[in-house]
């Protein structure tokens, strides 16, 4: 299993880069990286997800990254009832032959084509990477000449209002 943290941090320049350096000298392997502003001025959310398996030395992740004075926040959402997306463009060679099927393939994903050339689409797939990697291997054989992938963003499920004095947490 992969983790997954979530991490409050300053909106300064420097602080990516040393984050990124935190991991490159404890020797961890950062999966992907998402960085966007949040509902917080001045703070940005950072999703990480590393290959890291075994709990100590994911426990030692967080502890080193919450050392760090600019980070505000971390949480390990590994194990915790997640929303978990990533976003891909796919930019497929498809003529006027081929864009019927391009076009049925985004369809059956739930995706989009936001853009039309004359020997080219770009499809926008969102969903688990599970879902984006199943669409490109289907238009892989159409043929494809660029992807971008944003890599994964968590965030937490809400918690449902308990009725009868019961904790319901949405799964």
């Amino acid at each position: 299993m992969k983790q997954t943290l979530v991490a409050k941090v300053e909106d300064k320049p420097g602080v990516l880069n040393r984050v990124a350096s935190l991991f490159r000298r404890r020797n961890f392997n950062i999966e992907s990286l998402a960085v966007g502003h949040s509902e917080i001025p001045g703070v940005s959310r950072m999703t990480i997800v590393t290959d890291e398996e075994e709990l100590l030395r994911r426990n030692v992740i967080r502890t080193n990254l919450l050392k760090m004075i600019n980070v505000i926040e971390v949480e390990d959402v590994t194990d915790l009832p997640c929303v978990v997306r990533e976003t891909a463009l796919i930019k497929v060679k498809a003529d006027a032959t081929r864009r019927r099927e391009v076009m049925d393939l985004t369809e059956m994903y739930r995706a989009r084509i936001v853009d039309v050339a004359n020997d080219s689409m770009i499809v926008e797939v969102t969903g688990e990477s599970s879902k984006v990697d199943s669409l490109i291997d289907l238009l892989t054989p159409i043929g494809i000449s660029e992807i971008i992938r944003t890599g994964k963003i968590a965030m937490k499920r809400g918690v449902i209002t308990p009725r009868n004095g019961e904790n319901n947490i949405v799964a």
